[in-house]
């Protein structure tokens, strides 16, 4: 409305800077090859597609050293909790991409990381067979999470020392600043693959032009 142009103009330069974004991230993972990441950080968004009856998770991999972004990937989960069985009846059977997701991300960024990596995450049930199918040689450190905070969203924790800060803190930055991650909003994602255009988008902003001005 203020710039007096059509939504379907906006959407067209959505999709155009993803795809713009996503081959300038992958020219930053192929120049970390020359200086592989050894410490890395993981973890799991939760949001949702058009209604909190239908998840989506964000598998997020940072670089714990200097908070670069390397990876994120969006996927359908389930409903849980309470919302499960509401979900199923309205919506029928929901099929988790999670680990097809988290594989990709994990393929991805395989040949930026250090083979003796420290990777760093919680315990969920799943990341451990994940981490030694790509990388066998790694030290893999879990922690039990931790209640969040009402700053940050949730996602920062109620604590003096927080081991997975980096990550948590990076989750915080993208509920922040995304418009459709912020927990109360108006602003839902209606496609999961528009999320990933939007992420794509921010990874590309936050490694090159916010980290580099935070560090000035």
């Amino acid at each position: 409305m203020i710039l007096d142009i059509n939504k379907n103009t906006v959407l067209s330069r959505v999709i155009y800077l993803a795809k713009k974004a996503r081959v300038e991230n992958r020219d930053f993972l192929k120049q970390l090859k020359n200086t592989p990441v050894t410490q890395m950080q993981f973890d799991d968004l939760i949001s949702s597609e058009h209604t909190k009856m239908k998840p989506l998770s964000i598998t997020i991999a940072v670089n714990s050293k200097n908070r670069e972004i390397l990876g994120l990937r969006v996927s359908k989960i389930p409903a849980f909790g309470l919302l499960a069985k509401k979900s199923r009846k309205k919506y029928g059977y929901r099929k988790s991409t999670h680990i097809q997701e988290a594989d990709i991300l994990f393929k991805s960024i395989k040949e930026a990381i250090s083979d003796n990596v420290l990777i760093e995450s919680d315990q969920h049930k799943r990341y451990p067979e994940l981490v030694k199918k790509y990388f066998p040689a790694a030290q893999h450190k879990r922690y039990k999470g931790k209640r969040g905070a009402v700053v940050g969203q949730g996602e920062l924790k109620k604590t003096t020392y927080d081991p997975l800060f980096v990550i948590n803190h990076t989750c915080a930055m993208l509920r922040a600043n995304i418009n459709r991650l912020i927990r109360k909003t108006w602003c839902t994602t209606k496609k999961a693959e528009m999320l990933q255009n939007h992420l794509d988008i921010f990874m590309l902003f936050y490694n090159k032009i916010y980290l580099p001005q935070v560090a000035k």
